[in-house]
């Protein structure tokens, strides 16, 4: 028999993310409207959603995802089918949805090996439009996501657990096993804000991050504010900022696989020189790495970030980057993702910044944003506009 948690840990975890986790931590109001993305083995998982929706007095148009069917999808499509971009509908989607939710439940994590990885990039490509309007639409303050798991026997022996263990490390890092997980995700959030406000009032010009194989710089500016804590992603403890590409220099190895579109890449090293990725290696994986790489914009990066292992409670690879970035273990972790930037890392008011302006302040445009980890520990040290110097993060804690 295959392990499911009770009806009280889905039912908690479906109104944490439809009462807490949407519209920035504060949950959807009446009459809102909320895509629920939920694949066919996360069943148990829909059902609760649809009720927290319902009980919340909004509508839920559900897209319930059939598993194991996108290998055949690219073996068989022609570049015409493979680029096919539905505009209609997914205009339409974006101007129907207040919110979205997504459930994370891979069958297969190797069902895309083998694949030309030509045509997933291909196919990323051709959805660029799509996530341009979520996002126009989320600048406005009109839209919000947020990302779950739900555990599945590939996943857990991926990972090299039971299914009944890697339910438990989901059920300890949502705190689901709280009387009121809502309540722990708030007081969360308050911590993490803290941390964050002392990050913004020191007037960082660059971070400089030493570590195993790594020494590298990463540049801000004014036009910058950290983020994390709001509720895209469940559990997110990240703490996290999108730097201006044009600054990173230097070389970071990632001791942790990446798991990207059925395919999976170990020990990646990347070295940058005026904000590019020039070279560029993993163990396993390579050609892929590369090719999505070779995607424009995505030899750039677009987000630095932190956990303090002090709020993670995930203490096992998951191989799943929804957790494993918010991995907190005895040194945290750091991730960087290549591709484009988070909007909302800017101060002002992002409705009125131009396209030219995003350029103008280094951040970075691309139909890719892929997340890569390290747990290795590493000392963060932020160089100041009067170049004074300031550790903030070591032994995978925040040091402010």
């Amino acid at each position: 028999m295959i392990y499911t948690p009770s009806q009280e840990i889905l039912d908690k975890y479906a109104d944490l993310l439809v009462k807490y986790a949407l519209n920035n931590g504060k949950g959807i109001r009446k009459n809102e409207v909320v895509f629920l993305q939920v694949p066919e083995s996360a069943k148990p998982l829909l059902i609760s959603l649809q009720k927290s929706v319902l009980k919340s007095g909004a509508h839920a148009i559900i897209q319930y995802l059939p598993d194991g069917v996108m290998k055949d999808f690219f073996d068989l499509a022609s570049p015409e089918q493979i680029s096919f971009f539905p505009a209609k509908f997914l205009k339409g989607k974006v101007n129907e949805a207040h919110h979205m939710i997504t459930i994370l439940a891979e069958t297969d994590l190797h069902e895309l090996e083998g694949i030309d990885p030509q045509k997933l990039m291909d196919k990323n490509r051709s959805m660029k439009p799509y996530f341009d309007w979520r996002q126009n639409k989320e600048s406005k303050n009109k839209f919000s996501w947020t990302l779950a798991s739900y555990a599945t026997p590939a996943m857990a022996k991926e990972a090299g657990l039971s299914l009944k263990q890697c339910w438990q490390q989901i059920i300890r890092a949502c705190y689901l096993n709280e009387i009121d997980p809502i309540q722990k995700w708030q007081q969360i959030s308050k911590d993490i804000n803290k941390i964050i406000k002392k990050l913004d009032t020191l007037k960082i010009k660059k971070l400089h991050l030493v570590s195993t194989e790594t020494d590298i710089f990463v540049g801000l500016d004014q036009n910058r504010k950290w983020r994390g804590g709001s509720g895209n992603n469940i559990p997110s403890f990240e703490i996290f900022i999108s730097p201006d590409w044009r600054q990173t220099e230097g070389k970071i190895y990632f001791n942790q696989p990446l798991y990207y579109q059925g395919n999976i890449i170990k020990d990646i090293r990347l070295t940058f020189s005026k904000g590019k990725i020039i070279e560029s290696s993993a163990r396993v994986g390579e050609k892929i790495l590369k090719e999505m790489i070779n995607v424009e914009n995505a030899d750039k990066i677009g987000e630095f970030s932190l956990t303090d292992k002090r709020f993670s409670k995930i203490n096992r690879f998951m191989a799943e980057t929804l957790f494993d970035e918010n991995f907190g273990g005895e040194f945290g972790n750091t991730h960087l993702a290549i591709g484009t930037s988070f909007h909302e890392c800017f101060p002002g008011n992002i409705a009125k910044v131009t396209k030219e302006d995003w350029d103008k302040m280094g951040y970075n445009n691309s139909s890719i944003h892929t997340d890569i980890i390290s747990t290795l520990n590493r000392k963060v040290t932020a160089i100041l506009e009067d170049d004074s110097e300031v550790l903030i993060y070591h032994n995978g804690k925040f040091t402010l």
